[in-house]
């Protein structure tokens, strides 16, 4: 077949392959902000399979499978499109709040639990050093949350990856990050009752009181 004929057939192809990718992102993004996840899953999956290069279809995929509950493909998502955009704070945010989820699992083995715990420990960190020049409270409270999460984690003596030094560690941590959060409004009670409860844990830890520590 002669260049001339196939590079309109390959330019008719392209066209209609992104004309069918726009659509399913306007579909994906119309449920999105509908509020039906489901849907949005659906028409997105197909847009990023004729365009797996598509950062901002990837990100609203993740966040399609994060309000679906389905947190495991959701981190994919976002870890799909950190490599694209590595300096998407909002995509370290939301894959630490879906490994959040699967490290509070109490399905999880415990090997798990330490790789999604200190998983998202570290993706909110990365979140809060890109937007250093703002301080957005919800990447605080929630680092606070995890650090909570891994120090109780680590400070259950029946398993094998208790490290008493370091849950004392990520009380501390989990301390002064809500303390940030409730310093800028004083009238956040449920952080209040956060921060009550890792100082709780600090205590017992380091009393040594025989009271077991549990995770909530």
């Amino acid at each position: 077949m002669k260049l001339s004929v196939i590079l309109p057939l390959l330019i008719m192809s392209s066209l209609e392959s992104a004309i069918a990718q726009n659509a399913y992102v306007r579909l994906g993004q119309q449920a999105l902000m509908d509020g039906d996840f489901r849907s949005a899953v659906s028409h997105l999956e197909k847009a990023c399979i004729t365009d797996s290069t598509n950062a901002n279809a990837m990100w609203m995929l993740g966040y399609s499978y994060y309000h679906s509950d389905n947190y495991k493909k959701s981190i994919l998502a976002y870890t799909k499109v950190i490599a694209v955009k590595p300096a998407d704070a909002t995509a370290y945010y939301y894959r630490a709040r879906a490994k959040s989820y699967l490290g509070r699992d109490n399905q999880a083995s415990a090997a798990d639990k330490e790789l999604y715990l200190l998983g998202a420990i570290v993706d909110l960190t990365k979140a809060i050093s890109i937007n250093s020049d703002m301080r957005d409270n919800k990447y605080y409270q929630n680092r606070g949350i995890a650090y909570r999460d891994y120090g109780m984690f680590k400070l259950q003596n029946t398993s094998h990856f208790y490290d008493k030094a370091r849950g004392i560690n990520s009380l501390k941590a989990s301390i002064a990050d809500l303390e940030k959060v409730l310093a800028d409004n004083p009238s956040r009670m449920d952080i209040s009752a956060l921060i009550d409860q890792s100082k709780e844990k600090l205590i017992q830890a380091t009393t040594g009181s025989n009271t077991l520590v549990k995770q909530h």
